[in-house]
């Protein structure tokens, strides 16, 4: 005899069994929160340079190619005007950004733009500061460099995982060492006093090779002079310590040799899962006079 208690449990178990095989797919499909962040630094070359056959327009498309592949979650641009920046997004529409135009703090001029990926993080923060001894005054330079030089920085949150980095991009002036050295004391002092203790990256083009001063201080070597509040490792070292071909600065050949004077820096409680100078080449030609270089990194726990 079918009892009403049995017809009951019939009906409603298949309904639990169902509901609970509709929560295990939508977790499973669901992306881990994970805490894995992808950093770039690429010097564009700016894009009113007289260059020839190695001109912007014949370049875009190559450097467009390059971000777009590697897909990095922040690119820390240098040399790169508003219009370079504009067609950047326009191709790869993906990314936001943060920066101004060294020149009037609007738009003039170059800048050191942080791109980001708008689908994985989000910006709660952010500035631009002048390398000189007034570095809230707009187009301020001291310290020997006749060029103005700017520190883009922002602090993003990973949508995924909710966890929070800081992000510094620069460019370091390109003849004068004095500017280089007190820059990144600068830098450092800035990093020191930001608001939140997140982990750091600093991106750059530092116009200064391994064995410089500047790079020695930004690591907290022993053989350095003075040292920083918060020191950082370079990324790519941390995985190719023996790394001979490691020239960044390639003048549009295809040649590895000379110094690496382009980085991806960080705190080093951050491990770092791969690091690589971009060698890529389309057509045997070059997106830019650097190779760009990138990092894929684990924030701590």
């Amino acid at each position: 005899m079918l009892r009403v208690s049995d017809f009951g449990m019939r009906s409603v178990w298949p309904s639990r069994v169902c509901s609970f095989i509709v929560v295990v797919l939508l977790i499973l499909c669901v992306p881990a929160g994970g805490s894995e962040l992808s950093a770039m630094s690429f010097n564009i070359r700016y894009g009113t340079a007289n260059d020839g056959e190695n001109r912007w327009e014949n370049r875009r498309a190559m450097v467009c190619d390059l971000i777009r592949r590697y897909d990095c979650d922040v690119v820390g641009l240098q040399e790169a005007l508003r219009f370079q920046i504009d067609e950047i997004r326009q191709a790869i529409p993906e990314y936001g950004e943060i920066g101004v135009g060294r020149d009037d703090g609007k738009t003039k001029g170059e800048y050191s733009a942080i791109l980001y990926r708008t689908d994985r993080l989000k910006v709660t923060d952010s500035g631009t500061f002048w390398l000189s001894d007034t570095p809230e005054v707009v187009a301020s330079t001291s310290w020997g460099n006749s060029i103005t030089r700017i520190c883009t920085w922002g602090r993003f949150v990973q949508k995924g995982s909710g966890k929070a980095f800081y992000h510094f991009n620069v460019h370091l002036d390109h003849r004068s060492q004095p500017s280089r050295e007190k820059s990144v004391v600068l830098i450092d002092r800035r990093i020191a006093r930001r608001k939140h203790s997140d982990p750091v990256i600093l991106t750059g083009d530092f116009n200064a090779g391994e064995s410089n001063p500047v790079i020695r201080y930004v690591k907290g070597d022993k053989e350095a002079v003075a040292k920083p509040a918060v020191p950082l490792v370079d990324t790519f070292r941390v995985l190719h310590p023996e790394a001979t071909e490691v020239g960044t600065s390639n003048r549009f050949q295809a040649r590895r040799s000379g110094e690496k004077i382009d980085y991806v820096f960080a705190q080093a409680d951050i491990e770092v899962l791969e690091a690589k100078i971009i060698f890529d080449m389309l057509g045997g030609r070059c997106p830019s006079d650097h190779f760009p270089v990138m990092a894929r990194l684990e924030l701590p726990k």
